[in-house]
């Protein structure tokens, strides 16, 4: 059976239960602490396009408030994530969510990054080619620059990973994200909380 429609699920569910499960203790300290500290949810949810652009409820912990200015839009995002926020984003907590994601089967481990339903009509047709797998909690761009990294470099890498997806690659890129997040590599792009609005101008 092929790897990429049958055991990569297999390994999906087997992995994702674990880390949940191994995870569940600090998964609850952040909830609580970011119920106090926030005042509200400690989730964020939002749609977001999966597998062949379909649309499923993304869940990740929360990391900034919601802040308004006097017109009613939300502010920046600088001025609304908080301190612990901070903390949480840096040392990729706020993924543990995703986990849940991934069980019901909305999100693999590994794969394309779930981005913002606006940019789906300002992809190029390569660049929309990374839909053909199901996103992921990690992915081949975020082991290699992750947010540090250009939107038209990030996407060739997202599509590289639909060419060879395979067992390998999918256990190096787990591995390797392991230490990236220790180290808090590529968490933001220079001056920014994460990374600037893709704008559809690309593609090289």
């Amino acid at each position: 059976m092929n790897y990429r429609f049958f055991f990569k699920r297999i390994l999906d569910v087997l992995i994702s239960l674990g880390l949940f499960l191994v995870l569940f203790p600090i998964f609850v300290l952040i909830a609580i602490t970011l119920i106090i500290h926030h005042r509200g949810n400690p989730f964020f949810g939002q749609a977001r396009p999966g597998l062949a652009g379909k649309p499923f409820h993304i869940l990740k912990f929360k990391t900034m408030r919601d802040k308004y200015c006097e017109e009613g839009r939300l502010l920046s995002d600088e001025l609304r994530i908080t301190a612990l926020g901070k903390v949480i984003r840096k040392t990729s907590l706020d993924e543990i969510p995703q986990l849940i994601n991934v069980l019901r089967g909305d999100m693999s481990l590994v794969g394309p990054r779930p981005l913002l339903e606006d940019y789906l009509p300002l992809y190029s047709q390569e660049q929309s080619r990374r839909h053909e797998v199901k996103p992921g909690v990690t992915g081949w761009a975020q082991i290699n620059g992750r947010n540090a990294i250009s939107w038209e470099k990030k996407f060739q890498l997202d599509v590289w990973y639909v060419d060879n997806l395979s067992l390998w690659i999918d256990l190096k890129i787990l591995f390797r994200t392991f230490f990236n997040v220790l180290m808090g590599k590529g968490v933001s792009q220079k001056g920014e909380v994460s990374m600037k609005r893709f704008t559809g101008r690309s593609v090289a």
